[in-house]
């Protein structure tokens, strides 16, 4: 580090956001783990990766406008 920025450094500075995020965590201990489960319900996933191939070769493509006739057919 410069002696520039050693200046200005402050070690007991903390941000607004890192001190209530501080705060927060010693409010609700259980917070964290809460966090690690909502987490397992939506990301943390093992993926079929078989599954998600056939779904992808039976997909079938959508008209550039769904909501319209398409205007190579005849009525």
């Amino acid at each position: 580090m410069s002696k520039f920025l050693r200046l200005f450094r402050r070690l007991d500075y903390q941000s607004d956001v890192t001190q209530f995020i501080e705060k927060l965590k010693e409010e609700k201990p259980e917070l964290e783990a809460q966090q690690r489960a909502g987490r397992a319900i939506w990301w943390d996933k093992n993926i079929d990766r078989d599954a998600q191939g056939e779904w992808r070769e039976a997909r079938v493509p959508q008209k550039p406008y769904v909501y319209g006739d398409d205007p190579r057919q005849p009525r």
